[in-house]
């Protein structure tokens, strides 16, 4: 009989990330929780077809005669492109803002609110995070992705469709700050916060 390998451990079930989770603008996981940003008004929306987190280095590889591939050590970082994607359902004033990116609201309207776009970038349209946090099966509290200096760069798409629920989706793209200059080097902006561990 051949021999059954699998990665299946003690820790599988408490490592397993359920269900879509929320997405929120400017959340603190050191003050915030889920139920705390949402009466805040920070969560985003509900959202369809959950999101995505991506953080991907751009490597450069310098080569070297002779060498018939990669070198250790001779590798570096050029750049890193981090997103956090998600398709909201609610089209409100908040998430049509952010999907723009850049906007002007005029409230004199006697029965709206004018939204407009704007043709540069402002300091103030950049969030100062969006944050996705989302259930482990094994711990008590969530797991939290950030990206930092946040601007949707899909632009305000609306889709709609007849039996169907309109969706805005933005990709909101992580920016760094001359804060995050540290000498040399530049800390890419996003962060994961995971949960420790009730034995450490």
């Amino acid at each position: 009989m051949k021999k059954n390998y699998t990665g299946f451990t003690s820790e599988t079930k408490k490592n397993l990330q359920l269900n879509a989770g929320l997405f929120f603008k400017n959340y603190d996981p050191t003050t915030d929780t889920p139920k705390a940003a949402i009466t805040a008004g920070k969560l985003l929306g509900a959202t369809q077809g959950g999101g995505e987190f991506s953080a991907v280095p751009t490597f450069r590889n310098i080569e070297i005669d002779g060498m018939p591939g990669r070198v250790k050590g001779l590798a570096d970082i050029e750049k890193w492109e981090t997103y956090i994607k998600a398709t909201i359902i609610e089209v409100s004033e908040k998430s049509i803002t952010a999907a723009l990116g850049c906007t002007e609201i005029d409230a004199t309207p006697d029965k709206y609110k004018k939204i407009t776009g704007r043709n540069y970038i402002a300091d103030s349209d950049y969030i100062e995070n969006v944050t996705w946090v989302g259930t482990l099966a094994g711990y008590d509290e969530p797991v939290v992705i950030q990206v930092f200096n946040a601007i949707n760069e899909d632009g305000f798409k609306l889709t709609v469709a007849d039996k169907n629920e309109g969706k805005i989706t933005c990709t909101f793209y992580g920016y760094n700050d001359v804060e995050d200059v540290k000498g040399d080097y530049v800390t890419p902006p996003f962060a994961v916060w995971y949960p420790k561990d009730s034995a450490e």
